[in-house]
C-alpha cells in the first residue's frame, strides 16, 4: 500500500493530541480545574477536528464536533467537569483514539466500535441538553434568535440600538487564498466544506478579478477569492482557527454577526475590487441601503458621536484576522522536524557501517607505521565517533513516552478494583533508545497491574495493619553505570518467600529438599505458569504475563530482578542498555578468540598473578571478588601466559572479575544480533565485526555476575556455539 505521508503526519499529531487531553483530564482530577488546562483540552479536541475535517474524515470530524461542543460549555462555566463527565470524557479519547487508528488502517469509513459510540454520543448529548436548559433565560431581548457574547464584567457593553453595529446577524468570511496553495496539496474546498459543518451558508461568492487570461493562467495556482454569509452558533476564535494551517499566506477576513460598520470599512480599504464587494453586500441584504451609503461615501467616522470610534474599538471582543506580517511569520519558524523512524534506522546502519571501515582504515595505518597515515586516521576515528554520538542522541527520547500512560493506567484500575492507590513518578526525563521504549511498554504495565492487584492491600487490610489507606506506587528511572535502570515500587504486602517456595515445589519446579537463597525463590515468580494466586480475576492470577515481562526484557539484553521485605512492600527492578545499536566497548583475547565487554561495565583491569587465589575468588582491597575464567566458560585452548588479566566488571551493585588472556583496548563495537539459533546462549549478548573483518562476540556481563554469584558455569551449550563461529580449537583444557 502506498505510503501516505500526509496522513502519517495527521495521526502522529493526532495521537499526540490525545495523549495530552488525556494528561490534562487526570492533571484537573488530582490538582484541580484550571482555565488553562479546559483551554488546553479544547484546543487539542479542536485541532483533532480541522486537521481531519481537511481530508473530509467525517467519522472523527462530527465525533469530535459534538465532544467539542460540551468542551465549550465546561470552559465558559455552563457545565461542571464532574467525575461522571470526567470519565466521559477519558473513554471519549479512548474512542478517538480506535478512530485514529483505522484512519492510519486506511479503514477511516468503518466504524471501529458504533456501540460504543451511540453510548457516548447519547451521554454527551444528554449534557448538551442539561446546558441548553440553563441556557433558556440567556437569550438576549434586543435581538431575538441571537445569544449573547460572553463578556468580561469589566467592558463597557455596546449600545447595539445605533448605527454603530450593522443589523447584519450572520458571519462574513472573506477569503483569498495563497496563490500556492494548490501546489501544497491544499483544496480550497476541504475548508469550505468543514466551515458547513459549523453552520450555514447564507450566501457564497466567488471573486474572479485576480484570473489572468488563459493563456497566462497557471493550473496549479490558486486565482479565485470567496465570499461566504455563515449562519453558526460557533464563535470567532473557532471559526479563526479552521484556517489555522494557511492563514500566515492567506488573507483570512471574518466579521462577526452585528459587527461594526467601521469594521466593514477598513476590510473593503484594503480590497481592489471593493466597490463590487460593497454592491455584493448591499445585493445580499448583508447590509442595509443607509449602511451602504454610509460605507460607499466614507462618512462612517462623521456619523459616528464623538469619541464612539475609540470606545468601538477599545471593547470589541473580536476583530478581523488579517494576515500576519513578516515579523510574526519569523517567530513562528519551525525549530522542529518531523524525520521518518525508517530514514533514522537508515542513517545508524550507515553510521556503523563508517565506524567498522574507521577501524579497518585504524588497523592498516598501524601495520604501514606511517605517521602520517596513522594521524589521518586517527581524525577520522574522532570525527566518527561524534558522528556516532550525534547520530545515536537523535534516537533518544525521554521515558516519559511510556510514563505519561500510566497516571490513566492507575486511575481506571484503581477504581476498577476499588483501591486507593497514589502514583508518583520520578526520572521521567531520563533518554533511552526509542526502539526500547516502544518494547519496555506492555512489560511495565504488567508489571504495575500486578503490584497494584497483588501488591497494595485494600484500605481495609491497611488500616488493620497500621498502613494509611491510600496505597503508594512509585515508578523511577535513572542512569546507572551505562545502562538505564526502571524501578516499579510499592508499600503493598509484599512477597511471601515461603509461599512461593511452596508453589515452586507444588508445581514441580524443584525438590522438596532444595536450598534456595532468596533472590532464587523470587525468580520463580518469572517460570511460565507459576502463580500463587488463590483466585482468578479478570486482570490476573492465571500464571501468564510476568515469564512473558522477562522474555520481552531478555530480548532487549536487559534484565529483570525482583527485591520485597514482607509486609513493607516489593520493587521490580529493569535494567536496560541504553541503545541498541552501536556501544563503547573494552576488546580482550582469550586464546585466538576476541571478546568485547560494554565499556560502561568495566571498572579496572588488575593482574591476577599478584594475588592469591582461592576456588575462583581473589581479596581485592579487603574485599572478596569472584571471577569467571572465559576460557574455561567457553572451552577455548589453553594458552600458555606469563600474565593473566583480570577485567573486573560491575552490574548494579554487584561487581566480579573476567580472567582473560590479553587487554586490546577500546573499541566502537556495531551490535549484530546473533540469530534465533543463538539466542538461548548464556554469557553472549551479541556480536561485532572488528577492522579485520573477524567476529567479536559481546559478553552479556549482568548474566556473567550472576552465575559467578551462584557459582555455576553454562559450558555446554557455549561450547557447541564458539565451535560453530570458529574459535574453538586444539585440546581442551
Amino acid at each position: 500500500m502506498k505510503k501516505d505521508a500526509a496522513r502519517d503526519a495527521l495521526v502522529q499529531e493526532a495521537r499526540e493530541l490525545i495523549v495530552a487531553m488525556e494528561a490534562a483530564l487526570l492533571e484537573i482530577e488530582s490538582e484541580g480545574r484550571s482555565k488553562a488546562t479546559i483551554n488546553a483540552i479544547f484546543r487539542a479536541a479542536h485541532t483533532i477536528k480541522g486537521s481531519a475535517g481537511l481530508f473530509a474524515f467525517d467519522s472523527i470530524v462530527s465525533f469530535t464536533h459534538l465532544l467539542e461542543n460540551v468542551l465549550d460549555k465546561v470552559r465558559n462555566n455552563i457545565l461542571q467537569l464532574n467525575e461522571g463527565m470526567m470519565s466521559l470524557l477519558l473513554n471519549c479519547g479512548d474512542y478517538m483514539d480506535t478512530l485514529v487508528d483505522a484512519i492510519a488502517e486506511f479503514k477511516e469509513n468503518e466504524d471501529p466500535d458504533p456501540v460504543l459510540r451511540a453510548e457516548l454520543e447519547a451521554a454527551l448529548n444528554a449534557y448538551l441538553a442539561s446546558a441548553a436548559a440553563s441556557e433558556a433565560s440567556a437569550e438576549s431581548p434586543l435581538l431575538p434568535g441571537v445569544r449573547k457574547q460572553a463578556r468580561n464584567d469589566a467592558e463597557p457593553e455596546l449600545d447595539i440600538s445605533t448605527d454603530i453595529n450593522v443589523v447584519n446577524p450572520f458571519w462574513h468570511l472573506s477569503l483569498r487564498f495563497s496563490p500556492d496553495m494548490l501546489r501544497n496539496g491544499l483544496d480550497p474546498m476541504s475548508f469550505l466544506r468543514y466551515l458547513l459543518t459549523m453552520g450555514t451558508a447564507v450566501y457564497l461568492h466567488l471573486q474572479d478579478s485576480a484570473m489572468p487570461s488563459a493563456q497566462e493562467m497557471d493550473p496549479e495556482l490558486c486565482y479565485l477569492g470567496i465570499e461566504l454569509g455563515l449562519d453558526s452558533a460557533a464563535d470567532q476564535v473557532a471559526i479563526e482557527n479552521v484556517f489555522e494551517f494557511v492563514r500566515e499566506d492567506s488573507q483570512i477576513i471574518v466579521l462577526p454577526p452585528h459587527a461594526a460598520l467601521d469594521d466593514y470599512r477598513r476590510w473593503l480599504t484594503h480590497m481592489p475590487d471593493r466597490d463590487s464587494l460593497a454592491q455584493m453586500l448591499l445585493k445580499e441584504q448583508t447590509l442595509t441601503h443607509a449602511e451602504w451609503q454610509l460605507l460607499t461615501l466614507g462618512q462612517v467616522a462623521e456619523a459616528l458621536p464623538a469619541g464612539a470610534v475609540s470606545v468601538l474599538r477599545e471593547t470589541l471582543q473580536t476583530r478581523p484576522a488579517y494576515a500576519r506580517s513578516g515579523e510574526e511569520k519569523k517567530a513562528h519558524e519551525q525549530k522542529f522536524i518531523k524525520i521518518e523512524v525508517s530514514k533514522l534506522d537508515q542513517l545508524i546502519d550507515l553510521v556503523g557501517e563508517l565506524v567498522i571501515a574507521g577501524a579497518g582504515a585504524s588497523l592498516v595505518a598501524k601495520q604501514k607505521k606511517d605517521r602520517r597515515f596513522d594521524e589521518a586516521t586517527q581524525t577520522i576515528s574522532t570525527l566518527v565517533e561524534q558522528i556516532r554520538d550525534s547520530a545515536l542522541s537523535l534516537r533518544m527520547v525521554q521515558i516519559n513516552e511510556v510514563f505519561q500512560r500510566f497516571p490513566r493506567v492507575v486511575r481506571d484500575m484503581s477504581r476498577e478494583i476499588g483501591k486507593k492507590i497514589e502514583l508518583f513518578v520520578t526520572g521521567a526525563e531520563t533518554e533511552l533508545d526509542k526502539s526500547m521504549v516502544e518494547k519496555i511498554s506492555d512489560p511495565l504495565v504488567h508489571i504495575v497491574r500486578n503490584a497494584m492487584d497483588h501488591g497494595i492491600e485494600s484500605a481495609a487490610e491497611r488500616r488493620a495493619v497500621g498502613k494509611p489507606e491510600m496505597g503508594v506506587l512509585r515508578l523511577n528511572a535513572m542512569h546507572e553505570s551505562g545502562s538505564v535502570v526502571i524501578e516499579v515500587l510499592d508499600d503493598g504486602r509484599g512477597l511471601d518467600k515461603e509461599k512461593i517456595l511452596r508453589k515452586a515445589i507444588e508445581q514441580g519446579f524443584i525438590g522438596a529438599d532444595a536450598m534456595l537463597t532468596e533472590n532464587e525463590i523470587f525468580r520463580f515468580i518469572f517460570e511460565p505458569g507459576f502463580s500463587t494466586a488463590e483466585k482468578v480475576t479478570a486482570l490476573s492470577g492465571r500464571g501468564v504475563g510476568m515469564d512473558v515481562v522477562k522474555r520481552n526484557i531478555d530480548s532487549l539484553q536487559g534484565e529483570v530482578t525482583i527485591s520485597s521485605k514482607h509486609g513493607q512492600g516489593t520493587m521490580v527492578r529493569i535494567r536496560l542498555p541504553l541503545t541498541l545499536a552501536i556501544i563503547a566497548g573494552f576488546q580482550v583475547a582469550v586464546g585466538a578468540a576476541v571478546f568485547v565487554i560494554p565499556l560502561d561495565l568495566v571498572v579496572e583491569c588488575i593482574n591476577l598473578s599478584v594475588y592469591p587465589v582461592h576456588q575462583n575468588v581473589i581479596t581485592l582491597r579487603g574485599e572478596p571478588l569472584p571471577f569467571i575464567v572465559l576460557r574455561e566458560l567457553f572451552e577455548l585452548p589453553l594458552k600458555e601466559s606469563s600474565r593473566k588479566s583480570l577485567v573486573v566488571v560491575q552490574s548494579g551493585r554487584l561487581r566480579a572479575g573476567l580472567l582473560v588472556d590479553n587487554l586490546l583496548g577500546e573499541c566502537q563495537a556495531v551490535i549484530k544480533p546473533l540469530g534465533k539459533l543463538f539466542s538461548k546462549v548464556k554469557g553472549i549478548s551479541g556480536s561485532t565485526i572488528l577492522g579485520d573483518g573477524r567476529v567479536a562476540l559481546i559478553l552479556d556481563v549482568p548474566h556473567l555476575i550472576s552465575q559467578s554469584e551462584k557459582g555455576a558455569q553454562a559450558t555446554d551449550i557455549n561450547a557447541e556455539v564458539l565451535s560453530d563461529f570458529g574459535l574453538r580449537s586444539g585440546n581442551q583444557a
